[in-house]
């Protein structure tokens, strides 16, 4: 594996299965570093494709969502890193079909617990095939300056304060991805930085091991000095120890091992990775330490006196010319998210939608304050969600009740009504569920199921300001207005209207007031003494009622029942009953398989 560096300021990856933060992080350190193209081509979502949208700085840029990695890969010929972040189930599957893709060099596995047989079979093909493989259980890796894999060095704060938006002169590499942020750090604060950093992961068989990065390292022109930090368990660090005493590597290289406090301890401790643990003397830290000290490393006494072994080290570079240290400079302010920036007081943004029937914010959905839960265990209907969705407070059970009446009353009135023939046609016609449903729906109007704002809204004018019924009909009469609620095609006066009867029995026995409704059947007695068809209609009777359930009941001022009527507020009891029948009508002729509706031609009047 011993050539040169992986990545560079060019460096293209597909990242595998879609995670937002990880990508927005790579996108932002590319920024950060002044590169001019996006850190990754394509994202490989198994079963969707598409786009993504991120932001590159301050423009937002769309990612190619592909389905496959054979599409991927095909699609973006010059990303050559892949960047696994599926589970442990599914991750040596996918990584074995991007090492096998011809343009992927370089296979990152981010999930811990791969079943080691099939890490062993990754690590043979990648050696066979000249290709690396960084993990599994790792956060990637990093060169500074020019490309990062997924959350490796953290926040932009955290790599603004490590100097990795541009290189140094260190190389460096861990088994432990959380212990690399922390060394970035100190090396950040004791030479010029890294030039490039890689945490092999934790696992007990690594893709790439310790001695393979520092003999890829020492390749490196511009890498002067090695830090390794290796973990008590496995025997990695030994291939490091020959590499060295067959002089493989020819720069200073600082290394520390930890996991000496084990010895402290009676019996065998697992440290966090699964390759943590002591299986013998020769797998004790202190064993691995001083092996790496007889072999040329330069090994402190302790981690606590780690940082300053590397500044000694570096320090002694700088002075026998070897290292210029890099020239400091100011990285570009990464913009911050609108939402971050909001939950910081930063900024305030003003909102698109404001809503104050319903929140969905908290551990459970509520109604005009009411909780679900609440709605549930206390046996409340469709009328009393309804109250509080349409009207924003609990009304009483008998509003309740009518409103859940009238529902049921106007759910269906047959298949010849010009809506529920609408939505047959439509259904016969092969077209889905909702199709059929709004077909039927945009018929709703004036002439059909729409009356009932109109006619709560003329009943009401008329009786508020006095008029008797023969004022009110010979006054619409005059605009060559039809009076709204008043007529039916098939009732009279002697064969009244049953769903109207038992909404007038209803109010009669259970509303405070009816007053409206009242007004409505002395139009009727009117109406009815010029034509027999000129009943009081279901329209009609509901807007009546209605007006007397918002007035009644005290919990309407005059101002809001004009505005319920005037916004359709009844009207919208109808859509919402009739939907129910709708719904219905499409259902049965699917269900009885109907084929497409052809209107007969005797039907039809042909004329010039």
């Amino acid at each position: 594996m011993a050539t040169g560096q992986l990545f560079s300021r060019t460096t293209q990856a597909l990242f595998y299965n879609y995670k937002q933060l990880p990508i927005q992080r790579m996108l932002d350190f590319d920024f950060l570093c002044g590169r001019e193209t996006p850190s990754v081509a394509g994202i490989i979502n198994p079963g969707a494709e598409g786009f993504q949208k991120l932001f590159f700085g301050q423009e937002e840029i769309a990612i190619p969502v592909h389905s496959t990695i054979e599409a991927a890969c095909a699609a973006h010929p010059t990303a050559d890193v892949f960047i696994n972040f599926a589970s442990y189930r599914s991750a040596a599957a996918s990584s074995m079909s991007a090492l096998k893709q011809p343009t992927i060099r370089v296979v990152a596995i981010i999930a811990e617990g791969v079943p080691e047989s099939d890490t062993k079979q990754l690590i043979a093909y990648a050696r066979s095939n000249n290709k690396v493989v960084i993990g599994p259980a790792t956060v990637g890796g990093i060169q500074a300056g020019a490309f990062k894999i997924g959350d490796t060095a953290g926040t932009i704060d955290n790599i603004v304060h490590c100097k990795l938006y541009r290189p140094g002169s260190v190389g460096f590499v861990s088994k432990s991805g959380g212990m690399s942020n922390e060394m970035y750090n100190t090396i950040a604060r004791v030479t010029d930085g890294i030039y490039e950093g890689i945490a092999i992961g934790g696992d007990v068989f690594p893709g790439s091991t310790l001695s393979d990065h520092i003999l890829r390292f020492n390749n490196i022109p511009q890498v002067k000095m090695m830090v390794v930090l290796g973990e008590l368990g496995g025997r990695d660090e030994y291939s490091l120890v020959e590499a060295l005493k067959q002089g493989k590597v020819n720069k200073p290289v600082v290394a520390w091992v930890s996991g000496t406090c084990a010895r402290l301890f009676k019996s065998e401790v697992q440290f966090g990775h699964a390759g943590a643990k002591s299986g013998g003397e020769m797998e004790s830290a202190q064993a691995k330490n001083q092996a790496l000290r007889e072999a040329g490393a330069v090994v402190p006494t302790s981690y606590e006196a780690l940082e300053a072994t590397i500044k000694e080290t570096f320090e002694k570079l700088v002075e026998e010319g070897k290292i210029t240290p890099v020239k400091e400079v100011k990285p570009p302010q990464i913009p911050e998210d609108l939402n971050s920036a909001i939950k910081s007081g930063k900024v305030r943004a003003p909102t698109h939608i404001i809503s104050t029937i319903s929140d969905d914010r908290g551990e459970e959905p509520c109604y005009a304050g009411v909780p679900m839960s609440s709605i549930v265990e206390q046996g409340l209907g469709v009328g009393d969600v309804i109250s509080l969705l349409w009207f924003k407070r609990s009304l009483p059970r008998y509003c309740t009740k009518f409103i859940e009446i009238c529902i049921m009353l106007c759910a269906d009135h047959g298949p010849c009504v010009s809506g529920a023939h609408n939505t047959i046609v439509t259904a016969r016609a092969g077209k889905d569920l909702v199709s059929s449903l709004v077909s039927g729906l945009l018929t709703i109007g004036p002439r059909f199921g729409g009356a009932i704002d109109d006619a709560a809204r003329y009943f009401k004018d008329a009786y508020d300001r006095g008029l008797t019924p023969y004022e009110f009909v010979e006054g619409m009469k005059k605009k060559g207005i039809r009076v709204p609620g008043i007529g039916h095609r098939i009732k009279r006066g002697d064969n009244r209207d049953k769903r109207v009867e038992l909404l007038q029995l209803f109010a009669r026995t259970n509303f405070p007031s009816v007053k409206y409704m009242e007004y409505a059947v002395q139009v009727e007695t009117y109406t009815l003494s010029k034509a027999n068809n000129l009943v009081l209609n279901v329209d009609g009777a509901i807007g009546s009622l209605f007006l007397d359930l918002l007035a009644g009941s005290g919990m309407f001022t005059k101002q809001e029942i004009d505005e319920i009527v005037e916004i359709g507020y009844l009207n919208g009891l109808f859509v919402l009953a009739r939907s129910i029948g709708l719904i219905g009508h499409t259902f049965d002729q699917k269900r009885l398989k109907q084929p497409l509706y052809r209107h007969p031609w005797e039907d039809v009047l042909y004329t010039k």
